[in-house]
């Protein structure tokens, strides 16, 4: 029996409207059962898949599976000309594979319930249009029994959280330093920077803490004391706030190039397919001059000079954005654990504000759109890449991550691209 579906107090919805990006931009690796099931329903001789394999192997060479082909175009094999699923079309959603149903969701296991995640990656979710989430209740409690029954909810997986290293806690206790992080950052009295700055701050104080003895009610009563000080403890305005420090300028510009890079899709990079370009790319970045390499097909031709200029207060439509964003990826704890390379709490809070800053950073480059969609954009493309994106679980990026927070550099980056 499955774990059961909690979904998040958000304003948040979501219903596909055909643009058929997913099927165009991912990679969808399938199951043997899966597999055998689409070769059942006779694709092999359809005259419109052009005689195209159905599947190809894909993964590392350690971890190879089957995943759904794709045609020349970066599009799934099976995306028929009118923008819909053959298989969807003909046998029915509940024939396609489960990762193309299940997204954009993400159900993230969260101790005895599982929590419902979206992926801002989708156009749709990121706009949020269509049906609120708790009407696709039914279609999630079937996704569930779905990932059940392929031992992802396996209960010896439930690892206990960590704090950071060295430091556990169980569930309950990590559920209120949740409820904590999503009271500050549900707080519409303030601008959504100085949020995150608090959200970054409360982190920096309880990496100093020893939870074993401060659990249950004390650890809601130390936390709400914690969040009251924290309102002169954080500088009110970013202007206050001094500007990061060359290091935190070169660091944050490597951290912003992976999360803009698209190796594949129709958004793919314009320079991916060239090492040297990568190279010459990746130099750009840490110099931070003249024009910014597009590594994502999005990105407009401008430059690193443009985006230092300030773009000035965010509107009540993007701050509700990036609060919609933020309270999701808190909320269902997508930020640590499992779904982020297996980083503890308060590294997963560094880098949720590290994202901020990027997104910020990113919707600069955009100043020739309508500024709510770039912010929607940056937060898409940033998206894309949280969690899924392996060069940002590595060691070495895991200790950039760490020094620009513990420097203080990343309450300067946020403050400063929100100006």
């Amino acid at each position: 029996m499955s774990l059961p579906v909690r979904h998040l107090p958000v304003v948040q919805n979501w219903d596909c409207q055909g643009c058929g990006q997913c099927c165009r931009e991912y990679q969808v690796g399938i199951t043997e059962e899966e597999r055998q099931r689409i070769i059942d329903q006779g694709w092999e001789n359809e005259p419109a898949l052009g005689g195209l394999p159905l599947f190809v192997r894909g993964g590392p060479w350690y971890s190879r599976q089957w995943q759904l082909n794709h045609k020349s175009d970066g599009s799934c094999v099976f995306l028929n000309e009118k923008g819909l699923c053959r298989i969807h079309d003909r046998f029915g959603a509940e024939t396609k594979p489960l990762a193309c149903r299940l997204y954009p969701f993400i159900l993230v296991k969260a101790g005895d319930h599982l929590r419902v995640g979206v992926r801002f990656g989708c156009p749709s979710a990121a706009a949020s249009k269509g049906r609120p989430i708790s009407e696709h209740h039914k279609e999630l409690l079937q996704y569930a029994a779905g990932l059940d029954r392929r031992g992802d909810l396996d209960p010896r997986k439930n690892k206990v959280p960590r704090l950071q290293v060295g430091q556990t806690a169980d569930w309950s206790d990590v559920h209120r330093f949740v409820q904590a992080m999503q009271a500050i950052l549900g707080n519409r009295e303030e601008r959504f920077e100085r949020r995150m700055r608090k959200c970054l701050a409360l982190a920096a104080i309880c990496r100093q803490a020893r939870f074993d003895k401060v659990t249950g009610g004390r650890l809601v009563e130390f936390l709400n004391l914690l969040g009251a000080g924290l309102e002169g403890e954080v500088p009110p305005h970013p202007l206050l706030v001094p500007p990061p420090s060359w290091v935190g300028r070169i660091l944050f510009r490597q951290v912003a190039a992976l999360y803009c890079r698209k190796d594949h899709g129709v958004d793919r990079s314009l320079i991916s397919r060239s090492r040297l370009a990568l190279l010459r790319a990746a130099v750009r970045f840490v110099r931070g001059r003249g024009p910014v390499p597009r590594l994502h097909a999005r990105i407009p031709q401008t430059t690193f000079e443009r985006a230092e200029i300030p773009a000035g207060p965010l509107s009540p439509e993007e701050e509700a954005v990036l609060e919609r964003y933020y309270l999701i990826k808190v909320g269902s704890c997508q930020f640590f654990g499992p779904t982020q390379f297996g980083v503890p709490l308060w590294e997963g809070v560094e880098s949720l504000g590290i994202t901020l800053a990027v997104i910020l950073w990113l919707a600069r480059l955009f100043r020739d759109m309508p500024r709510p969609e770039g912010i929607i954009l940056a937060v898409s493309i940033v998206d894309n890449n949280f969690g899924f994106n392996k060069l940002l679980g590595t060691l070495r990026q895991r200790l950039s991550h760490r020094i620009l927070a513990q420097r203080g550099e990343l309450e300067r980056l946020i403050a400063w691209y929100s100006r």
